[in-house]
């Protein structure tokens, strides 16, 4: 049965590293969902750690499988224990199939995330092209497409915003607004409510 057990324990290592690895794109999703914004950057420092832990989830399911799918040794073929006990459903091959198809939604949720947020468009009606103004916003703690989202999210709740484009890869959110309706001040309240920075020059 230490081979069952083996198996298992790489099982839960999996689900722990999978969830670990994305949990910095889950948190804002989680912050979305219960109505506070600011704790959506709360897990962005585990975002460097993320290819490591991706790799131990892929590790450690390939040693589940392993475990699983070798064959068995003469001596566990003569155990009687082995023949008389039927696996529970922890320790079959259907349980670390789930945890496999678990581990994998994880590992990509970043790249579908953007699904959980609704639309925040609006029909921009503008009387003045002169009013129109476009602003880049850096930003600190944006780690996924997840956290471009949010910030788009929160920034799309206020009036007069024409488009919003945040890119966590360049840090930056370009926001093209009417000025009569709204401002930079109040557009960095809405990023900043997220739980994630707006830089000013004079603070690099």
């Amino acid at each position: 049965m230490n081979m069952e057990k083996s198996s298992n324990t790489a099982a839960y290592t999996a689900i722990i590293s999978a969830i670990a690895a994305s949990i910095c794109c889950i948190t804002p999703v989680l912050a979305l969902i219960a109505g506070t914004s600011g704790i959506a950057s709360t897990f962005s420092w585990v975002e460097p750690l993320r290819p490591y832990l991706i790799g131990l989830t892929l590790l450690v399911l390939a040693f589940a499988w392993y475990q699983k799918l070798k064959p068995k040794s003469r001596q566990e073929i003569d155990c009687a224990c082995e023949d008389d006990e039927k696996p529970s459903f922890l320790q079959s091959k259907k349980f670390l199939g789930i945890v496999t198809i678990f581990a994998a939604v994880m590992l990509t949720f970043p790249y579908y995330s953007g699904i959980f947020y609704p639309n925040t468009e609006k029909q921009i009606i503008v009387v003045d092209k002169s009013d129109i103004k476009t602003t880049e916003f850096k930003i600190s703690g944006m780690t996924c497409a997840g956290c471009e989202e949010h910030v788009n999210h929160e920034v799309n709740k206020l009036d007069g915003i024409i488009n919003s484009k945040t890119s966590y890869g360049n840090g930056n959110a370009i926001i093209e607004f009417d000025k009569t309706k709204t401002n930079e001040t109040e557009i960095e309240k809405a990023i900043n409510s997220t739980g994630y920075i707006v830089i000013h020059e004079e603070n690099k």
